[in-house]
């Protein structure tokens, strides 16, 4: 019989060679690429436009499991089907990642079952130092088709609530993303997406409980994205 570790191992796959190319896992049941042209939709993203959830599983690495030792993110994005649509590769310094952990600066890329580079976000480091909290706020970059921005997600200064808008490539405020005050790895922590004026909650992001070893003995996190079915794409 599997133990809790065994089962903990099987989903990670190999890890890949700085600067290699991002792969998927071997066996993946891929969403049916849709058929349809949609006018100003990067390609790609035609995907997003027939569902309104998404499931992001964070790929649990047997090195960091084993010895602790910061790796490379790696993550699979599904519909609620569990049919793959997307597959995520963290791309960053080896010795960045050791030293600042969750705040170090990323580059990822997010691949379709063509391994298409269709998104590609940019997260550029910035002080965590208590004094710069009003001018060093964390901010992601979203490119897609690779090369045009089409927008970006951009913390902002709260002092009790984790707080971030969502701009288009204009820096219009489309989106607001609130979350609690508090949270606990024991449970549940929910996102509240609102929209532009933060009058009326359009979506949610979930993250959500994975298991009591999951969530103790490793950092892979997952979530859960709920969005209208009617949502801009960009």
């Amino acid at each position: 019989m599997a133990t809790e570790k065994d089962r903990l191992l099987a989903p990670s796959g190999q890890p890949s060679a700085p600067g290699a190319a991002p792969y998927p896992p071997v066996a993946q049941n891929w969403m049916p690429v849709p058929q349809t042209t949609i006018p100003g939709c990067p390609p790609g993203l035609e995907y997003l436009t027939q569902i309104d959830q998404l499931l992001v599983h964070q790929q649990v690495e047997v090195i960091e499991l084993v010895t602790g030792w910061e790796t490379e993110n790696k993550y699979r994005i599904r519909n609620t089907l569990g049919q793959d649509i997307y597959f995520a590769t963290e791309r960053s310094n080896c010795c960045v990642r050791q030293w600042c952990g969750p705040i170090r600066p990323f580059a990822m890329s997010i691949t379709d079952n063509a391994q298409r580079e269709v998104i590609h976000l940019d997260r550029p480091l910035k002080c965590t130092d208590p004094l710069c909290c009003f001018c060093c706020l964390q901010t992601i970059e979203v490119q897609s088709p690779p090369g045009t921005v089409i927008g970006s997600v951009e913390q902002n200064f709260s002092f009790w609530l984790p707080k971030f808008s969502i701009l288009d490539s204009a820096g219009n405020v489309q989106l607001r993303i609130v979350g609690p005050c508090c949270y606990s790895k024991c449970c549940e922590v929910e996102f509240e997406v609102l929209s532009a004026d933060g009058t009326q909650q359009v979506g949610k992001i979930t993250k959500q409980w994975s298991g009591l070893a999951k969530e103790y003995f490793t950092d892979a996190d997952n979530f859960g994205i709920q969005f209208p079915m009617d949502l801009d794409v960009k």
